[in-house]
């Protein structure tokens, strides 16, 4: 579904991604993991647009978007969660959730899916009329991975989902993550700190150092890895 060829990625002078090659199938969740600065999140931006990479390819579906403008990605069917969740705190949780079906004239299938997000999480229908900047951090994270599910994505990037949240959310937003993949077939590129979680959770892994992919490889085989361990797992 999701192929990058040695994409190189600057921010001015400064090269952030390395000749990063990644390749997701369709109904895969991959998870990317790295410490702080490693190129992560530089990475999904490239696959976004917002950051588009000076070398290399990125393909969706066989189809170059490395050039493309961001909202027409989206248009393709690629929505991000983008870390620190950014949510519309002024808009009610139904606007926010309006704002991601923005593109979508199908106004039976979006009310449908409306329906399908207040099941995943029931707080954000107890929640519908209130501001999204008085929500929890867990809710606000629930909210933005709600709102780019409005969009109906076939490949949903998630960046930090578990980042300042307590441990029973992270829980049960990586259980939502599960749910998504399977009940719905949507394909998922996550980009996690929590690697033990992430690897948990994923079929396939990355590992990423100073904009570099160092390592790829199953994710029972990642768990394994005593370069990992020692490295991202505390062990």
């Amino acid at each position: 579904m999701l192929e990058l060829r040695a994409v190189n990625t600057y921010y001015g002078p400064i090269q952030a991604l390395r000749d990063v090659s990644i390749s997701v199938a369709e109904g895969e969740i991959i998870t990317l993991i790295g410490a702080n600065g490693a190129g992560k999140t530089t990475t999904l931006m490239s696959i976004c647009g917002v950051v588009p990479p000076r070398s290399g390819e990125i393909l969706f579906q066989g189809r170059p978007i490395q050039r493309m403008a961001p909202n027409n990605i989206v248009g393709l069917g690629i929505c991000q969660v983008p870390e620190g969740r950014l949510i519309f705190p002024d808009l009610t949780v139904l606007e926010n959730l309006d704002m991601g079906a923005f593109m979508r004239k199908d106004k039976s299938g979006i009310k449908a899916d409306l329906d399908y997000i207040f099941t995943l999480f029931p707080i954000l229908a107890q929640r519908r009329r209130q501001q999204g900047g008085t929500l929890s951090g867990g809710e606000q994270q629930m909210l933005a991975i709600s709102r780019a599910l409005m969009a109906r994505p076939r490949l949903l990037l998630l960046d930090e989902p578990s980042l300042g949240l307590a441990p029973l959310i992270v829980q049960q937003i990586f259980q939502i993550i599960r749910q998504i993949n399977a009940k719905s077939n949507t394909t998922i590129f996550l980009v996690e700190q929590n690697a033990n979680l992430a690897l948990k959770v994923a079929h396939r892994g990355y590992v990423m150092e100073n904009g570099r992919v160092v390592k790829a490889d199953t994710s029972a085989t990642l768990l394994a890895d005593e370069d990992v361990k020692k490295a991202y797992l505390g062990m």
